[in-house]
């Protein structure tokens, strides 16, 4: 719609209509009492905090930046409605209340963060670090562009975060878990069960005789649904990103051999020496010692009359990097088993002598060449990509295509004639040319033909797409569909009779009857699954069985459906162990660490609702709606 708009306002009597509908807006906000946009809490506030007011603009800022890093992470853009059946409307909110709660605190209490700590931690931050190695500013525009943010919002959102923290990070602070919950929770996860089982699959329903035409049509009517041709879309679509565009076979070896070599180090494997030393006061004590250890004795008995212990002068096995400028380099200077001369260092006159030397290797720009190129190519593509989706935009802008703009810019479109909302054609297998992660078939389906859709972001890139047909969904006729329904109409019938089996199998287990003998009888194989944990996945038992086993008692028999109904686990639970708890083992150690988190969270979750309360928490829920599409 802003394109239309930008496009009808291009000439002078555009821009005379636009006036108009303005001006009638302008009056009609007046009319009908909108005007409160321009003063106190009204339409244009989702909520308040205390003095904060969290603006409509503002909150759809906030939850469209949200939803789209969660898409990042699932792979595949949530819509409006999925976004508030998983709750995620309610829980952005919470958190953009909570945030706001903090940051009055902070202002209350007074507390800050210099410009110079602000620039540090962003200047520090990997995200953000260019091909050398170090903070590069490109880089960093392209990032927080891409993730929605100007350079002044990220800043100042960065200074917020800080300050939140210090006062989370005094929160929780000290917190311990109880070790009552720590023992109960050790003994739930390490419990152990063993099972005996038998599976029961076709071979024990017996034979299933072909259905009469009369029954397939029957079945047919009662499940047509479940046969219904789907919605087709024909969608074009085309990608802009750094892979697309930066080809690693672009990149000189003279640029590569550049970066290899300010990395060179780096990549390559340092040499490393055993090294002992001991560090005098000034350089006549230290000639004194060193011909005290020429003339025999040794390093450990001259520490020791100076109350230095063996660790206090062996410095391991280390790198030159990693020691006093002066000493790394007189040390790696020398020969193994020798002793140096006194060294003037940053802490006082050493000795030092090798005792190992563990050579180093230098890194091969034959083997690297591949993966510096590709990594220069994607960081020069980064600004390709910025000033393409600039011109991509303007031509969807000045109304074309996607085709269209993509053949004006020498890029490819990818048209797909027919896919439905799982992302398979007519003849049911997978579209091919979708590049994987890039989930445009979700976005097509939620919106319609000749509709101006905005860019998915995907890969550092964008993806722009349109609707260029419907093909509706429709009922099929048997005829169509006659294999697939006698297939569906065989599986279940498999599924009843194995069910009635397993459930005549367990009244005769429960009688007293063994697994084992039953197994026989049957044909079926007797199998058996030992000391398994809640979270374990057995060899060949499912997932389904283990959480049936750990809900019954021990000796106690069950059964469970599996792979759709097409067989059935019959078990037994031969023995429950209760595992004593380790207080210092790694699993007992990590688990209290994440209940440690959680005490923490549930503490500054309990200060920032308190938090609320005190300073006054106000929600439109008429804006909220509005925001997140409820009211649609």
């Amino acid at each position: 719609m802003l394109r239309g708009m930008r496009k009808a306002s291009s000439n002078w009597l555009g821009k005379t209509i636009m006036a108009m509908v303005m001006g009638v807006l302008i009056i009609s906000f007046g009319i009908w009492g909108i005007a409160d946009i321009f003063k106190g809490f009204g339409q244009s506030t989702v909520a308040k905090i205390g003095s904060t007011e969290i603006s409509l603009n503002e909150f759809r800022q906030i939850y469209t930046d949200r939803l789209q890093q969660i898409s990042r992470q699932f792979g595949r853009p949530l819509t409006p409605d999925q976004a508030r059946a998983f709750g995620l409307d309610r829980q952005v909110l919470q958190q953009t209340i909570a945030e706001a709660a903090l940051d009055e605190e902070a202002r209350r209490l007074g507390l800050g963060q210099s410009d110079e700590q602000i620039r540090q931690v962003i200047m520090n931050d990997p995200n953000f670090k260019g091909v050398g190695g170090n903070f590069d500013a490109n880089r960093f525009q392209s990032v927080i562009r891409n993730f929605g943010y100007t350079e002044q919002r990220y800043v100042a959102e960065q200074r917020k975060v800080s300050l939140r923290r210090q006062i989370t990070g005094t929160i929780g602070a000290g917190l311990e878990p109880p070790k009552t919950m720590i023992d109960v929770l050790t003994r739930f996860q390490n419990e152990q069960r063993s099972i005996e089982f038998i599976r029961l699959d076709a071979a024990q329903a017996g034979t299933i005789d072909a259905p009469s035409p009369e029954a397939l049509a029957a079945y047919f009517e009662d499940h047509k649904v479940q046969f219904r041709a789907p919605e087709y879309r024909k969608i074009a679509f085309v990608v802009i990103s750094p892979e697309e565009i930066g080809k690693w076979s672009d990149v000189s070896d003279e640029d590569a051999r550049k970066v290899f070599e300010q990395r060179k180090d780096r990549l390559g494997t340092p040499e490393k020496r055993q090294i002992q030393q001991l560090v005098f006061p000034n350089e006549a004590e230290a000639k004194a010692a060193r011909e005290r250890l020429v003339g025999g004795m040794s390093f450990e008995d001259l520490g020791k009359e100076r109350g230095l212990s063996a660790s206090d002068i062996d410095l391991g096995l280390v790198t030159k990097s990693s020691l006093d400028a002066a000493v790394g380099n007189a040390a790696f200077a020398l020969p193994q088993g020798e002793i140096s001369q006194p060294i003037q260092g940053a802490l006082g006159t050493s000795i030092v002598k090798v005792d190992k030397i563990e050579p180093g290797s230098e890194a091969d720009y034959a083997k690297l060449a591949g993966d510096i190129k590709r990594e220069i190519a994607a960081d020069r593509a980064r600004t390709k990509v910025a000033d393409l989706r600039d011109k991509m935009e303007d031509e969807r802008g000045g109304g074309a295509s996607v085709i269209d703009a993509a053949q004006k810019l020498g890029l490819t479109a990818v048209t797909i004639d027919a896919v439905d909302r799982s992302g398979r054609a007519p003849n049911g297998q997978p579209v091919a040319n979708i590049p994987q992660g890039l989930d445009v078939v979700s976005q097509a389906f939620n919106t319609d033909v000749g509709v101006d859709n905005d860019a998915i972001s995907f890969k550092g890139g964008y993806a722009w797409f349109d609707v260029l047909g419907i093909t509706p969904s429709r009922d099929r006729n048997l005829d169509e569909v006659r294999d697939q329904v006698e297939a569906r109409w065989r599986q279940d019938q498999i599924a009843t009779k194995l069910k009635a089996k397993a459930t005549e199998l367990v009244q005769k287990l429960e009688a007293g009857g063994k697994l084992a003998d039953e197994a026989t009888a049957i044909g079926a194989k007797f199998e058996t699954a030992t000391s398994f944990k809640r979270d374990d996945s057995p060899a060949g038992v499912p997932g389904t069985v283990v959480a049936a086993a750990f809900r019954t008692a021990k000796d106690g028999v069950g059964q469970t459906a599996v792979s759709g109904g097409s067989e059935v686990i019959v078990f037994r639970v031969t023995d429950i162990v209760d595992p004593a708890v380790d207080a210092a083992s790694d699993a007992v150690k990590k688990l209290t660490e994440s209940l440690d988190r959680a005490l923490t969270e549930e503490q500054i979750a309990s200060y920032v609702n308190k938090l609320e309360t005190d300073i006054g928490t106000t929600i439109n829920q008429a804006a909220f709606a509005q925001v997140t599409g409820a009211n649609q």
